[in-house]
C-alpha cells in the first residue's frame, strides 16, 4: 500500500472509531447487563452496538475487503478472508469496562500479507486516540491536539515493563523478566499496553497468556509505525490470519 492511500484510510478510520467510542460511552454511563460467551469471556451490549456501527462503515470504506470482527466470530460468522482483511475488536478490555476503570479500547486494524499495516486504538473514557500506519507514522490525539509518537530507547536505569491488569501469570512474568534490569513494573488494561510502548511511556510488554488477533492487531500497527515490534517467544515476527485467529505468547518492545 502506498503512503498516500495509507494516510487516507487512517484518517477515514478516525470518525468511525470515535463514533463507536461514543456508543460505548453511552452504555458505560448506564446500568448495563453482562453476559457470558461460549469461551466464558464477558460481553455487553456495548460490544455489540459498537461492532454494528464499525462493520458496515468498513465495508463502505473498502468494498469487498472482509471484516473479521470479534462478536460476529463468536456468533459463528467468520467470513472467508485472504491476504487483505480488517480485524475489529469493538471493545477490548471488557473486564475493564465492567470494572469501570476506563482502560478499555475500540480497535480497528487493516491486515495485508500477515502484517497489520494500519490501525486505530481509541480509549473513549480517557479520551486518548492512538493511530498509526506503515510509512505514515504513529500519533496520539488527546485534548483536541494530535502529536507524533515514537518508541524510546531503554533508560540506563532499566526497563519500564507494562503487564496486563486483568490477565496473565505473575510467576511466568517474573521468570521471563529474570536477569533483565527492570526499573518499573506497571499494569494497564486492553490494547493500551501496546500503545504505551509506542508512545515511549513503557519499554516492554510481555504477553504470556492467550490473546486473539483482533485483541492486538490495531495496537501492533501503532507500535510498528512508532518503531517498535512484536515477536513471538521464538523471536519470529507475529503474523496475522493464522488458523483459529489465536496468538502465541509474544513480547512487544520499543527501541533496543
Amino acid at each position: 500500500m502506498d503512503t498516500a492511500t495509507a494516510s487516507r484510510l487512517l484518517e477515514a478510520l478516525v470518525p468511525i472509531v470515535r463514533a463507536a467510542g461514543a456508543v460505548v460511552m453511552d452504555l458505560y454511563r448506564t446500568d448495563f447487563a453482562v453476559r457470558g460467551k461460549d469461551d466464558a469471556s464477558p460481553v455487553t451490549e456495548a460490544d455489540e452496538r459498537a461492532e454494528a456501527l464499525i462493520v458496515p462503515a468498513l465495508e463502505t470504506l473498502l468494498p469487498g475487503v472482509p471484516v473479521v470482527a470479534e462478536e460476529a466470530v463468536a456468533a459463528g460468522r467468520l467470513p472467508a478472508f485472504g491476504r487483505r482483511f480488517w480485524l475489529v475488536d469493538p471493545l477490548d478490555g471488557t473486564k475493564e469496562f465492567i470494572g469501570r476503570n476506563g482502560e478499555f479500547t475500540v480497535n480497528i486494524a487493516l491486515v495485508e500479507d500477515g502484517e497489520p499495516v494500519l490501525g486505530t486504538v481509541f480509549a473513549p473514557a480517557i479520551e486518548r486516540l492512538f493511530l498509526g500506519a506503515t510509512g505514515v507514522g504513529a500519533f496520539v490525539e488527546q485534548d483536541g491536539h494530535r502529536r507524533p509518537i515514537r518508541c524510546r530507547a531503554v533508560a540506563p536505569a532499566g526497563l519500564t515493563v507494562v503487564a496486563s491488569r486483568s490477565h496473565g501469570d505473575a510467576a511466568a512474568l517474573d521468570a521471563f523478566l529474570g536477569g533483565r534490569r527492570v526499573a518499573a513494573l506497571t499494569n494497564a488494561g486492553s490494547s493500551l499496553k501496546l500503545c504505551l510502548v509506542a508512545a515511549g511511556e513503557a519499554d516492554l510488554y510481555p504477553r504470556l497468556g492467550r490473546t486473539m488477533e483482533w485483541d492486538i492487531a490495531a495496537g501492533h500497527a501503532v507500535l510498528a509505525a512508532a518503531g517498535g515490534r512484536v515477536l513471538t517467544l521464538a523471536g519470529e515476527p507475529l503474523r496475522y490470519g493464522k488458523p483459529g485467529l489465536d496468538n502465541p505468547h509474544f513480547v512487544a518492545s520499543g527501541l533496543d
